[in-house]
This record gives structure tokens, sequence and C-alpha cells, in this order.
């Protein structure tokens, strides 16, 4: 039968290929856009900021599939995708974070985290006085989650990372797509 995990690169590969179409990135991206708002609890909410953005504190959270380096892995042999979330700590050396995704070019974020996951510039904002602060965590995730992880993803991890920030008391989040 061949090497599964040469097999799913081969098919990453061929993926990563077809979505750098942009006919076929919209029409993704369209039928993404429907089964979303034909969701049977309606719209994505959005929220207002309510107060001043000095005063702020602001969470990370990506799609990049960026972690600790101690932490493991996404897994990128399953062609459904990883549901789960990687905590990061506000305080961690930018050293010590990673990129594990397999369905984008991270070679420029390889170089400096920045580029997907800016924490050193949020941090260098909350220093200028722009933003009130950094949260104290983070959340990294990995971008294409499908079948049944979509349902992990809506039921378990969004629930879960939502009540983290509200207890971090955090305002609003950035979020990096990938």
């Amino acid at each position: 039968m061949g090497n599964p995990k040469r097999s799913a690169s081969l098919l990453q590969r061929l993926q990563n290929s077809l979505y750098a179409i942009p006919a076929v990135t919209q029409w993704w991206a369209g039928r993404f856009v429907r089964r979303v708002h034909s969701r049977a609890d309606g719209p994505i909410p959005f929220a207002r900021l309510t107060k001043p953005l000095a005063e702020c504190t602001v969470a990370l959270i990506t799609t990049g599939g960026v972690h600790l380096t101690s932490q493991p892995p996404f897994d990128m042999a399953d062609p459904d995708g990883d549901a789960s979330l990687r905590e990061i700590p506000g305080g961690v050396a930018l050293a010590d974070l990673t990129i594990t995704h397999d369905y984008y070019k991270h070679t420029s974020a390889d170089r400096d985290v920045n580029v997907i996951f800016p924490l050193g510039r949020f941090r260098e904002l909350a220093r200028q006085g722009v933003i009130g602060q950094v949260a104290r965590r983070h959340f990294g995730l990995m971008g294409h989650i499908e079948g049944p992880h979509l349902r992990r993803l809506q039921e378990r991890t969004a629930p879960d990372i939502a009540a983290k920030l509200r207890a971090d008391g955090v305002d609003f989040t950035f979020l990096t797509p990938a």
C-alpha cells in the first residue's frame, strides 16, 4: 500500500497546489460561507469594542499551527485536520515557538513568527500604550478542519477558548488565519 506518511504529504502538496488557484479558493470560501450562514443557530456573532483600545487586553488566536516547541505537534496525517488547541503563555520567548502546518508555506514565519503570530508586535503596542496589555495566554490551532473534527471545534475547542478568554478578562482577540 505504500508509506501513508508519504502519501499524505503528496496529497497535501496536491491540495496546496489546487487551493493556490484563485478560482478554486473563491469557490471553497463561498461554499464555506453558505454552510456557516445556513447553520441552525444563525450567523456568526460580532461584538463591538466597548472601551478605548488603550484600556483593552488583547489575546492572539492563530490557525497557523503555532505552538510551543515543547508541545505536541498538530496531527498532519489526518486529512480532516486536528481540532485541538495549544495554549501559548503570554510571556513566552518567541524562539520557543514553532509551526506545525503543512497546508501553507510558512518559510517567512519560520524565520520570524511575528509574520503569523504577532506577539512581539503586540508587546510593542502595549509598551507604547496603543493597547492596554497583552493577555496572559494565547491560542494556536490548525487551519483546515473538516469532517468530524469540525463538530469538535465548534462544540468543544471554540467554547473552551471562549471561556478561557473570558476568565482572563480579554477584551478582544486578534485572529491570524492560515
